[in-house]
């Protein structure tokens, strides 16, 4: 008699269907890639072309060379625009950081109508496009006297700043244990007590994050800028102006280390932002 052992194993269709789900993933994972790749192009060329020895821009570079970092820096007008950039990036991101904060607390914890209208309209300079923010910016700091001056100028970067600020820290209330700051009232504490005690500790890494997001809004926008600056001139300002004039290598060199400067601060928001869904106070699952 003979005795049949059992098969060990997933049946067939089981591992058929596993099969096709690994094919998937690298065919997911592929695309990405093939994605990822085709949009660093760009990085990938213009990265070595800024320590090219020739004095035209030419790819491969025919030797290595700093000259463009050292023409740039020894450029004047290159320090000011710089200094201006960072300088007016600073002041709109915390600006910024202070108008879409309070806005995010109170249309997450907020009962009210016409809520979601209100929202719509913090998140729409993502929408519009940014000509035609450009175009109202102008017209609107020309009627109040505002238009070629630093003032108007932070005013237009702070408004590009705060959909960001309003999208990142509603997501960073609204995953707050809301019993927390019902303790805190409980316990005698008044609302800005709570506020900054309670709530602004907790999402310190979402805070950050939404800073970076509009310092890096503000230093990377030329549209907006070019409409309202007047004379001020910041980093992107200057390089479109340059480029108008002529392909100036030294252009590479600042496009360099806007590159390596944005992926840094990204990088460092994306940190921020898993380190605040693993913090303390988030809402419990039920």
């Amino acid at each position: 008699m003979t005795v049949s052992t059992p098969t060990r194993g997933l049946p067939a269709p089981a591992r058929t269907s596993s099969a096709v789900a690994r094919l998937q993933d690298l065919l997911v994972s592929g695309v990405a890639i093939a994605v990822l790749v085709f949009m660093c192009l760009p990085v990938l060329i213009v990265i070595p072309m800024s320590f090219s020895s020739s004095s035209s821009l030419r790819f491969p570079p025919e030797g290595f060379s700093m000259r463009w970092y050292l023409q740039v820096f020894n450029d004047e007008r290159w320090l000011q625009a710089l200094h201006t950039s960072l300088g007016l990036a600073a002041l709109s991101s915390t600006l910024a950081l202070v108008l879409g904060g309070f806005a995010a607390y109170g249309i997450t914890r907020g009962r009210f109508f016409g809520k979601d209208l209100l929202q719509s309209n913090f998140i729409s300079p993502l929408i519009i496009p940014s000509v035609v923010v450009a175009v109202a910016l102008y017209f609107a700091l020309a009627k109040i006297g505002l238009l070629g001056s630093f003032a108007g100028l932070l005013l237009g970067h702070t408004l590009l700043g705060v959909p960001y600020v309003v999208l990142i820290l509603s997501v960073a209330i609204r995953g707050f244990d809301i019993r927390i700051e019902q303790v805190a009232f409980t316990l005698g504490a008044s609302w800005f007590t709570m506020f900054r005690r309670v709530l602004v500790p907790n999402l310190l890494p979402s805070i950050a994050a939404a800073w970076i997001f509009a310092f890096v809004t503000s230093f990377d926008e030329v549209v907006i800028t070019t409409f309202i600056a007047g004379t001020h001139e910041t980093v992107p300002k200057r390089m479109f102006n340059e480029l108008v004039l002529q392909v100036n290598p030294s252009i590479t060199a600042i496009a360099t280390m806007l590159i390596i400067g944005s992926v840094s601060l990204m990088a460092l928001a994306a940190w921020l932002g898993r380190r605040s869904r693993r913090g303390p106070g988030r809402a419990a699952t039920q």
